[in-house]
């Protein structure tokens, strides 16, 4: 008897789950919109750096304008997951790269002129970059089916970390034909792609099976919604939990790396070659782990994922004792390999397991804590190495690296970064029972 063969269809759904999802049309054009984002994000300190360099502007002026393109920031993320959720999110992505875009030429009118109106400038740059995040995050969960979205997730990650690891020679390399405001206005041309070139995906409506209001319909305030938005992650034990070791992290490692690195290169190596090197291997080791994360698919997704960010520890604790430079950056290479074995299936498990509808809020609450705090960190770590030593600090955020993904891995359901359904048995993964 002659086997029965799989349906046309199956036979294509399989053929299109098993392509690489950057022969995706809709995927390539976000994943090309959020390379440039991410492009426009990071060359803006790096070229206001430049201008330092070359004496139109002052280091105040520079604390200035980054500490006036953070309050954007995080002034805009929320808001934008709350507008993300309640309109169309390619609508926020447009919106919010045409803001940092025309914010570029702004900056560059601005030089050795007026740093009012370039502190005003950096803000509304920082607005767009941060309405961006929450955003992009939805739209990835809208454009990309289930089974692509940690390959998705994947892509997106590895070009950023490629962005920064050729950026600063490419902006090197151009600062020497082209003037700090050119470079500025350059900015601007990425942000045009960042907002532009991305494709529409499916409503969150048509995801969830729930109805959106009408446009006659009063609608709750913002705080209203984004309170939605905070019980909707309540609901999620193990992304409170997730989200807690990760904001522990980046508050105590991050800071370590952006205020002892410098310090103990100089101090205790005499040569900034340390520093380079650590960086470039945190780099480099955060893309080898982005390869890495988008094929292999851990039985315990969740507890593997909290051990790469445990791996983070490893920076720190690399600076406590005086070892050969190469143990160093193999410390920030193993550091940088286990922040993306999290960041990918923690993106992807939210994708998965957050309410469609509320998913751009969710993100938005993810980005505001884990980044929103980390300033904190870079402001109290310096004073507290003047106070206790910088080997007694960076052993604390070593301890604090380790012990917070640990404590996190103690909640049940961040075994497979998933809820197990209580009495909602029939309903969807990710559909809000009280619907």
């Amino acid at each position: 008897m002659p086997t029965p063969s799989a349906p046309p269809d199956a036979v294509e759904d399989r053929a299109a789950k098993q392509r690489t999802v950057l022969l995706d049309i809709a995927f390539l054009r976000l994943w090309t919109g959020a390379t440039a984002s991410g492009l426009a994000t990071w060359a803006l300190p790096f070229v206001l750096g430049l201008a330092v360099l070359d004496r139109t502007l002052t280091a105040t002026d520079l604390g200035l304008l980054l500490a006036a393109r953070t309050m954007g920031f995080l002034t805009a993320v929320p808001m934008a997951g709350v507008l993300a959720d309640r309109h169309s999110r390619r609508g926020v992505v447009l919106w919010a790269g045409l803001a940092a875009g025309a914010a570029a030429p702004v900056l560059a009118a601005g030089l050795d002129r007026s740093v009012l109106l370039m502190a005003t400038a950096a803000a509304v740059a920082g607005a767009g970059q941060g309405a961006c995040r929450p955003a992009y995050q939805a739209l990835t969960a809208e454009v990309v089916n289930a089974d692509r979205r940690q390959q998705a997730n994947a892509a997106m990650t590895l070009a950023v970390r490629a962005t920064t690891l050729v950026g600063p020679s490419l902006a090197a390399l151009l600062a020497v034909f082209l003037s700090t405001g050119a470079l500025l206005v350059g900015i601007g041309l990425l942000w045009l792609v960042a907002a532009c070139v991305p494709g529409r995906g499916a409503r969150p409506d048509t995801l969830n099976g729930a109805s959106q209001p009408s446009a006659g319909t009063d609608r709750a305030s913002f705080l209203t919604e984004f309170t939605e938005g905070v019980r909707e992650a309540r609901r999620h034990p193990w992304f409170l939990a997730g989200l807690g070791a990760l904001t522990a992290v980046i508050a105590t490692g991050y800071s370590a790396t952006g205020v002892a690195l410098p310090v103990v290169s100089r101090d205790e190596y005499g040569t900034e070659v340390v520093l380079a090197g650590a960086m470039t291997a945190y780099t480099a080791g955060a893309l080898a782990g982005a390869l890495l994360i988008a094929r292999w698919r851990p039985r315990s997704p969740g507890r593997a994922a909290l051990a790469g960010l445990a791996a983070y520890g490893f920076a720190p604790l690399s600076l406590v004792f005086p070892v050969h430079p190469v143990v160093v950056m193999a410390a920030y290479a193993v550091a940088g390999i286990g922040i993306e074995l999290f960041n990918v299936p923690w993106f992807t498990a939210a994708q998965r397991e957050v309410a469609p509808d509320k998913l751009a809020r969710v993100s938005s609450l993810d980005f505001l804590l884990s980044y929103g705090l980390a300033p904190v960190g870079l402001a109290v770590i310096a004073p507290a190495i003047d106070a206790f030593g910088a080997r007694a600090v960076l052993a604390g955020c070593a301890v604090v690296c380790f012990a917070a993904p640990a404590a996190a891995a103690l909640v049940p359901s961040t075994r497979t970064f998933s809820q197990p359904p209580t009495g909602t048995a029939n309903a969807p993964r990710g559909a809000d029972p009280s619907a």
